[in-house]
């Protein structure tokens, strides 16, 4: 990672507001899930959360500017009092480090009667840990031994919307108009195969967080409707006709969820036939439509004087129950 504030593109003297803003915008260019095509976003996107991580932290930053401290947050002279120049130039064999004084020799660390000091003892007290790779108190410093590094930011909380959608506009995917917590209001496109409960994601409509926004969860409420009843991608409806209409046929109107239609009824037509009306359903995931099953449901007049007249001295002979066995 090059330099904090040149990674977030803020001047040294950039105060908080002004360090959180640039985060913010570099944050959403880069985020992985608007760059799964480019992994070097990605590596960027990192280093953006580093820089931030330690220019947002304000004892962090004043280490960094004292020079405390590097980008990665790790000390820039460790082993800063341990004589000088500690282990630079000839190690343990007798050069100076660079503030005059002598490195450690071999024979700095021989005991009464020239008796040989195990070193791994020496790193021992050094660093609090074992013989076995000098480890600190907390944990092993072949990795890191001043701590383990802070986990990436985490993205912000999501938010849970239920929006309900009209019978009709859930049948033939209307878009929707949903408000979100910030006041904002977007057109929502509802996904085809969609039912009631479905749940759909908004790509950072959440909660604000160090590592981006969170998302927007939208479960679709399908409200009943008066007319209409849903059978699977289906939509079933029971159309009533007079009984003129059922002997002699015709074309009758009939409400369907794209609007109104024409349907033709043929001459001799039983209460509850049922007609299809192709397309007329709802859609499924392939992008193609379900039908509307019509039932028809042949209703006699109020008044059945009239019709009692016409039938005087008729009978109907046939056994429509003859099928049923009973």
């Amino acid at each position: 990672m090059a330099d904090p504030y040149s990674t977030l593109g803020v001047a040294r003297s950039a105060d908080e507001k002004a360090i959180k803003s640039a985060y913010r915008k570099l944050a959403k260019e880069l985020h992985p899930d608007k760059n799964k095509d480019n992994p070097k976003a990605s590596e960027k996107f990192s280093d953006v959360t580093k820089a931030y991580d330690l220019l947002s932290d304000k004892d962090k930053r004043a280490q960094f500017d004292r020079g405390e401290i590097d980008m990665e947050g790790n000390p820039t002279n460790p082993f800063g009092g341990m004589g000088g120049g500690g282990f630079n130039g000839g190690g343990f064999g007798g050069a100076r480090g660079s503030g005059g004084q002598r490195g450690f020799r071999a024979e700095d660390f021989e005991g009464f009667g020239n008796e040989n000091v195990d070193l791994g003892d020496i790193f021992e007290g050094l660093f609090g840990g074992g013989r076995g790779g000098a480890r600190g108190r907390s944990g092993g410093m072949g990795g890191d031994p001043f701590g383990g590094r802070r986990p990436p930011p985490q993205k912000g909380a999501d938010i849970a919307y239920n929006l309900r959608v009209a019978f009709t506009d859930a049948a033939t995917l209307k878009d929707q108009r949903i408000t979100l917590a910030d006041g904002k209001t977007i057109d929502l496109k509802l996904p085809k195969g969609l039912e009631d409960g479905t749940q759909m994601r908004l790509k950072g409509k959440g909660q604000q967080g160090p590592g981006g926004a969170g998302d927007g969860l939208v479960t679709i409420k399908v409200d009943r409707h008066k007319l209409f009843t849903r059978d699977g991608f289906d939509v079933r409806f029971d159309l009533p006709i007079t009984l003129d209409e059922a002997v002699n046929g015709g074309k009758v109107r009939v409400p369907t969820v794209d609007g109104p239609v024409m349907m033709s009824i043929k001459a001799g037509t039983s209460g509850g036939t049922v007609l299809r009306l192709k397309g007329k359903g709802f859609t499924r995931k392939d992008g193609s439509r379900g039908d509307q099953l019509v039932t028809l449901e042949i209703q006699l007049p109020k008044d059945l004087g009239e019709l009692a007249k016409r039938l005087d001295g008729w009978k109907d002979d046939s056994d429509p129950r003859a099928d049923l066995g009973a």
